[in-house]
């Protein structure tokens, strides 16, 4: 039967697939447009499957503050490419994870994707039928959330979101330059990147692997090989104190101040103020951190654009 173009159309609105997909499907359904919705979402989520073991490591990191409770989430959902991170429809799933996170408050990523995402769907069906309308991998990679005391910070259009909580005295609640205070923190974190608030929050198990993995790129060096015991243990040491300086927040140096360390900078707002403070939690996404991304090959691709290869 004759397929028309206005047929097309509206398939393609239900379904978001493409023109050519829409007309083959109402062409092997003979015009039949329920099972046509049902054939595209079955050639879709085969497609998807076959995508599931390409890296996905664009993407973007959002967050959702609710000033009521408080209480502000943050989200990191992964991509094949940049590209698709700048769509409406994929940026528009992303902030309806940020809603559902903080109406259901999930415990873990299983729990949110099972969570319902509108009327009919879960989360997890909600990024398939994305997945199939956009034809990329796509994951929802973590989530946090954290209730009290917060600032958040969204750096470079979702390449980098952080949310930090600070506990404080009544005299630094009331004080007009808290919000700053608070925002120059998390602009701190989003910056240098630390692990923790202060050494004593590292772990003993990490303190030992870094020492271990230390003392033996010292022993590769043949120009330590006659160095006394004693030498190569402050050598180990100088390098702990290091390690503390760049992944503790309150060890690091202050990215506005020279010469001053996060702790002095905090000290020297609560001599100002008069009051306590301290940083209670934070949490740093950063979009694509530690997932091995594809090296292109860009001659390769040309060639095999060009029928060279």
């Amino acid at each position: 039967m004759a397929i028309s173009a206005s047929d097309v159309k509206v398939l393609r609105e239900k379904t978001g697939a493409g023109m050519m997909d829409c007309k083959k499907a109402l062409e092997d359904t003979n015009g039949n447009f329920e099972e046509s919705v049902k054939l595209i979402k079955e050639r879709g989520l085969a497609v998807v499957a076959k995508k599931a073991e390409r890296i996905a490591a664009e993407g973007l990191v959002d967050i959702l503050y609710d000033e009521n409770s408080k209480t502000a989430v943050m989200v990191e959902v992964n991509t094949e490419t940049d590209f698709v991170a700048r769509n409406e429809s994929f940026q528009n799933f992303v902030k309806g994870c940020l809603k559902v996170i903080l109406k259901e408050k999930p415990t873990n990523i299983e729990d949110l994707m099972g969570r319902p995402f509108g009327e009919s769907l879960t989360v997890d069906d909600a990024l398939k039928e994305l997945a199939i309308q956009i034809k990329e991998n796509m994951t929802v990679r973590r989530f946090a959330i954290a209730e009290g005391n917060l600032c958040t910070y969204i750096h470079n259009k979702g390449a980098i979101g952080v949310i930090v909580k600070v506990d404080g005295d009544k005299k630094v609640l009331a004080d007009g330059g808290f919000a700053e205070f608070k925002k120059n923190l998390a602009l701190q974190i989003a910056s240098m990147n630390p692990d923790y608030i202060s050494k004593e929050d590292v772990p003993a198990s990490v303190i030992e692997s870094e020492k271990e993995q230390i003392l033996a790129e010292i022993k590769e060096d043949a120009a330590n090989a006659k160095k006394p015991e004693n030498v190569i243990e402050k050598m180990v040491d100088g390098k702990i104190r290091k390690y503390y300086d760049t992944k503790c927040l309150l060890q690091q140096d202050y990215v506005k101040e020279d010469k001053s360390t996060v702790a002095e900078y905090i000290e020297s707002y609560k001599k100002q103020v008069g009051g306590e403070v301290k940083v209670a939690e934070f949490y740093r996404f950063e979009k694509g951190e530690g997932i091995q991304k594809k090296e292109e090959n860009f001659a390769e691709e040309i060639a095999k654009l060009t029928g060279n290869k």
